[in-house]
């Protein structure tokens, strides 16, 4: 089963490192793994990604708790949370084409970031799902090259009760 796991840590020397190295050391395997600027100066959040049986997830959230840098890890898989991927694709584009790869980003509510003779840049945002159905539908007119940054994910806090 896919689990998300939020970590916040202080961003100190190799404390990135530590924390890959946590999961290439003990054979833990990462689908995607994703840093950035915490609420704070000097604070970093990661949203790692990975499959594993329950004791495994159990296993890898206490090994990150142990890691001195680190001052939170939340397994949000049991939880309501929020999560976006975003993806740049460049697909092959001709005149003829164009209109209709214009049809499949509008339906995928991406955007065109960037256009040329031949090609076309698009950026697609949401689920890994959404994402991946995007490239599936673009990938008839050529894709060319294609940045992806991993999930990104927040705890939801409102719970739908008024």
């Amino acid at each position: 089963m896919k689990h998300t796991i939020s970590v916040l840590f202080e961003n100190k020397f190799n404390a990135i490192p530590r924390m890959v190295g946590l999961f290439s050391g003990r054979g833990y395997s990462i689908e995607s793994i994703s840093f950035g600027q915490g609420e704070e100066p000097g604070l970093t959040r990661a949203t790692i990604t990975t499959e594993g049986a329950e004791q495994i997830i159990e296993q890898i959230v206490k090994q990150l708790h142990k890691l001195v840098d680190v001052l939170k890890v939340v397994d949000l898989t049991y939880e309501p949370f929020v999560e976006r991927e975003l993806a740049l694709v460049k697909v092959n584009s001709t005149p003829s084409t164009r209109a209709e790869i214009m049809q499949v980003t509008d339906i995928f509510r991406a955007k065109i970031i960037d256009i040329s003779p031949k090609t076309l840049t698009i950026e697609v945002t949401g689920k890994s799902d959404k994402v991946n159905a995007a490239i599936g539908m673009l990938m008839q007119f050529g894709i060319r090259e294609i940045a992806r940054t991993g999930s990104v994910a927040l705890k939801r806090e409102f719970q739908g009760h008024i």
